[in-house]
């Protein structure tokens, strides 16, 4: 999260115990218990990229508290978690508790749950709300605990669990390589650095290549997305935004012949890789540190800043826009933070493009979107670059919620899903073409609210742009029929999980 709108005291430094590195393989068993791990016995595992568990205590054979592993070389940061449970009994019932948050905010006030997948439905679903709860726990020197009762369904199965739907370096890799594959001549991909641990830090360049002439004017966009690797919901609005801008879409189209758009997806591969939720690998915020970077402490924000930097300078460069992008804990929907200027017309200019993009994303929220001057915030991103670009320069940080969005239409809050994200960078994309329009850069002509036609467009673009998992631009709603077992309400009846819960309920 970029910046904390309303989250005073959000961090907790408390923690029982140091928790150092993830479990691996992990049989709990009950208390003097020897011998090799029976059925039902659950065998945690945190050891792969993206993971994180550090610990799990035994306290019933209904009730496990897991402890989140820190950021590395930073104790402060314990959000993220990703692990696997496998060894279970059919229609085994537990309850987890998460019990060492370092926020004390959450979405899970609001609804939010855990998502949980298994290796017969690989499609990530929603634990119920009404199975989660968040409260604060005098057992756990009162930090906030998330507690979720979950019920085994496949005796064969390994469940996987985590705090949002996962975007590894590893996949980031898989996907570029493919896009590469596809020889578009509007499409480069260049290397700007290695990473302390020797991992690629990627731009890739998406522009007619006639736009590239040393001799011509260019108008840049420049997005960023994981300076804090956490905030998955970044890559999926990223790779939104570059499914767009390489498909056959008219919009995109015009776009690729005007404007050149510069794209760094994965600020912080280490941090992502090791799977922590807010620092690099040697344990700094990455987006505190945009003044002044380190070569060897900070390498990726060094290249980046150097780049973006060398574009500002260039006579035959116009650097319109940077916008870096992120996921927000606390909040809802989809908005912007932008900065505040003396100068009132670059104030006002500034406030244009957010009111463009809530007019093509009904998940995009004016309301939280905000223009400050905070002075803690001077290390990030948009602070840094907008007190060091050129004046026609817009910084912006886009924040979109880690868990839901409500409409102008409706009450109701949405959660997000992984083609949502992409949505609403496929939305942000499109936006670019009004802006423009507007500026006089580019003709009347096509609007943003071209739809495709569906069941062309998104196939044509589907075969353009093969991921892995892949994604189209069918916007049409699809059945789930990856229903777990806990998502039925007669699986519990009035067992003892449920008898434990009201418990709980009464003693915090």
């Amino acid at each position: 999260m970029a910046d904390k709108k309303c989250d005073s005291g959000s961090e907790s430094d408390s923690t029982e115990e140091p928790v150092v590195g993830n479990v691996n393989k992990f049989a709990v068993v009950p208390p003097g218990y020897n011998g090799r791990p029976k059925k039902g016995h659950m065998i945690f595992d945190a050891c792969f990229e993206c993971g994180n568990l550090g610990r799990v205590d035994y306290i019933t054979e209904y009730e496990y508290d897991l402890f989140i592993r820190p950021d590395t070389c930073n104790p402060r940061f314990r959000v993220w978690f990703n692990f696997t449970v496998e060894n279970v009994k059919a229609d085994q019932r537990a309850i987890f508790n998460i019990v060492n948050f370092s926020k004390t905010k959450s979405l899970y006030r609001e609804g939010m749950s855990p998502l949980v997948k298994s290796t017969s439905r690989p499609k990530w679903v929603r634990i119920p709300a009404k199975h989660v709860y968040y409260y604060r726990c005098p057992d756990h020197r009162k930090n906030y605990v998330m507690s979720f009762s979950f019920c085994f369904d496949k005796e064969d199965d390994i469940y996987q669990f985590a705090y949002c739907y996962p975007y590894s370096y590893t996949r980031l890799q898989n996907y570029l390589d493919n896009l590469e594959k596809k020889n578009m001549d509007f499409f480069s991909r260049e290397l700007l650095c290695l990473t302390v641990q020797q991992r690629r830090l990627d731009m890739i360049t998406i522009t007619n290549p006639d736009n590239l002439d040393p001799e011509e004017t260019k108008r840049v966009v420049y997005l960023t997305a994981r300076v804090h690797p956490g905030e998955t919901p970044a890559s999926y609005v990223c790779q939104g935004v570059i499914d767009f801008l390489i498909s056959n879409h008219p919009i995109a189209k015009v776009l690729r012949e005007h404007i050149v758009f510069k794209i760094v997806p994965m600020l912080n591969p280490d941090g992502v890789y090791l799977g922590n939720y807010r620092c690099s690998l040697m344990g700094f915020d990455l987006n505190r540190h945009w003044l002044e970077p380190s070569p060897w402490a900070h390498p990726t924000l060094y290249a980046t800043k150097n780049n973006l930097m060398e574009l500002d300078r260039s006579d035959k460069c116009v650097l319109d826009f940077f916008i870096d992008i992120h996921a927000h804990s606390t909040l809802m929907n989809g908005f912007m933070y932008g900065n505040t200027y003396e100068d009132m017309e670059r104030y006002e200019r500034q406030s244009v493009f957010p009111k463009l993009l809530c007019a093509n994303a009904e998940d995009f929220s004016l309301n939280n979107t905000n223009f400050n001057r905070d002075a803690v915030k001077a290390g990030t991103g948009r602070r840094t670059l907008g007190g060091c670009l050129d004046d026609s320069s817009h910084c912006y940080t886009l924040e979109v919620s880690f868990f839901s969005y409500q409409t102008s239409s409706s009450s109701t809050a949405m959660p997000y899903t992984e083609e949502g994200y992409m949505k609403l960078g496929r939305n942000l994309a499109r936006t670019f073409l009004d802006y423009y329009k507007m500026t006089g850069l580019i003709s009347a002509k096509p609007s943003s609210s071209i739809v495709p036609k569906p069941g062309r467009y998104n196939i044509r673009d589907r075969e353009r742009a093969n991921t892995d998992p892949p994604s189209d631009f069918d916007e049409r709603p699809r059945n789930n029929r990856l229903d777990y077992h806990i998502n039925n309400t007669s699986s519990y009846g009035d067992t003892s999980i449920r008898l434990q819960f009201r418990d709980r309920e009464r003693r915090y």
